[in-house]
């Protein structure tokens, strides 16, 4: 079950924001991610591919592909759909796979589920490569921006309309490495 967050923390990090989420809740959360994956495709015959939406998803995928306790590929699409503010732009993907995803497990894995305008749009692409079966994992969730229908089979936090930064998550191409969940105002 996801950890649903309704406040921003009051401790400050320089002038970057509010802490939302720590590097430790981050962790003990996406070991139970790779449990809960691990535990849902352990029979099957191939090893699961992890399908990773760059940049923002690159390090949240790093440490769920070493919670894994299966077998895993790892494979990348790059979308971007933020400039360099903090409102939607146009989506780009930059790179899709070319396969060969027929008949292999696929789960994609994304940092956060805004509008969910950029998962529909890999998912659609995705399963013309015919995959045995089509999975999400996301490390946060912000369901007050949706606009599009998403299912979420793996879900790491549920937060509130905040732009957010920090482990992997950017804004204007900065932040991402801090080890927590920040707000942006």
């Amino acid at each position: 079950m996801p950890e649903v967050l309704t406040q921003t923390a009051p401790a400050r990090v320089e002038s970057t924001g509010k802490a939302m989420i720590t590097s430790a809740r981050i962790a003990r959360r996406v070991h139970a991610l790779g449990r809960q994956i691990s535990h849902d495709y352990s029979g099957i015959d191939t090893p699961l591919v992890l399908v990773v939406i760059l940049k923002g998803a690159t390090v949240f995928a790093a440490d769920l592909l070493r919670s894994l306790s299966i077998p895993a590929e790892l494979e990348f699409v790059r979308a971007a759909s933020y400039g360099s503010g903090t409102t939607r732009g146009e989506l780009r993907l930059a790179h899709m796979i070319d396969g060969p995803l027929v008949d292999r497990h696929v789960l994609l894995v994304e940092d956060i589920v805004d509008s969910g305008h950029t998962v529909a749009a890999i998912t659609r692409r995705m399963r013309r490569l015919r995959p045995a079966s089509l999975r999400l994992a996301a490390l946060l969730d912000r369901p007050a921006r949706r606009a599009v229908p998403v299912t979420i089979d793996f879900k790491g936090f549920v937060i509130p309309d905040r732009f957010v930064i920090g482990y992997g998550l950017d804004y204007a191409g900065l932040y991402r490495e801090l080890p927590g969940i920040y707000s942006l105002g």
